[in-house]
């Protein structure tokens, strides 16, 4: 990544997660950019579903433009003047969220597409979550909103590393990967999540239910990541 806007995602890559800065930032040329480009995007339309200060009508409108937006790419050469097109008050979003345009055009156009594919993807079924006040009933709704922000991240990463060097991958793993890293996180913000009126718990769960369903679902990543290519 010598490109000075390459430089500048790492950056921003930084700032936003010092967590996965370091496993991204040393990545092998190429593979290196997709992922910063393809992290980098997902936490922009993230930033905007747990944005404390945006109602659901707000979030549900700026995540669907942002969709739209990408499924206009054609190359890379689609993006100008991204944030200007979303034509919302832009001024309390974080700056990764409003260089959503830049992010997408990171990774080389042999991969690109997917990234924008996926994100588009999650921004519209963010906007369904949001829309419906992320109702969570039963257990296939989990499973249905895990998928929906994580499981499919785990599938673009399969595309990532058959992409690069043909490395093939189990998707269903995948899927558990990605499930079970987004059931931590609810299990973290718990008690925060439950003071602005959101429960990704089903009926009738508690801790120790939503932890189970999280081991059941690392167990997959497990087996994800040690089939991977050390």
């Amino acid at each position: 990544m010598n490109r000075p806007e390459d430089k500048d995602a790492l950056y921003i890559l930084k700032e936003t997660s010092r967590t996965f800065y370091i496993p991204i930032s040393q990545l092998p040329s190429g593979l290196k950019e997709a992922v910063t480009s393809a992290y980098l995007c997902m936490r922009a339309i993230d930033e905007i579903e747990d944005h404390p200060d945006l109602d659901s009508f707000t979030k549900a409108k700026l995540l669907r433009k942002i969709s739209l937006l990408l499924q206009e790419g054609v190359n890379h050469s689609s993006f100008p003047n991204f944030s200007a097109k979303l034509d919302l008050n832009m001024t309390n979003l974080p700056e990764v969220t409003k260089r959503v345009g830049e992010w997408a055009i990171l990774a080389s156009d042999t991969i690109a597409p997917r990234i924008w594919d996926v994100t588009a993807a999650m921004a519209d079924r963010m906007a369904y979550w949001a829309e419906n006040n992320w109702a969570i009933h039963t257990e296939s709704d989990l499973d249905r909103y895990t998928f929906s922000v994580a499981g499919a991240v785990g599938l673009l990463l399969s595309d990532l590393w058959s992409w690069y060097d043909n490395t093939n991958t189990n998707r269903t793993q995948a899927i558990g990967f990605g499930r079970g890293l987004q059931a931590v996180n609810i299990l973290r913000n718990h008690s925060e999540d439950l003071v602005r009126g959101v429960d990704f718990f089903p009926n009738g769960w508690v801790a120790k239910d939503m932890q189970a369903y999280a081991q059941r679902n690392l167990l997959l990543a497990d087996s994800y990541t040690n089939s991977l290519p050390s």
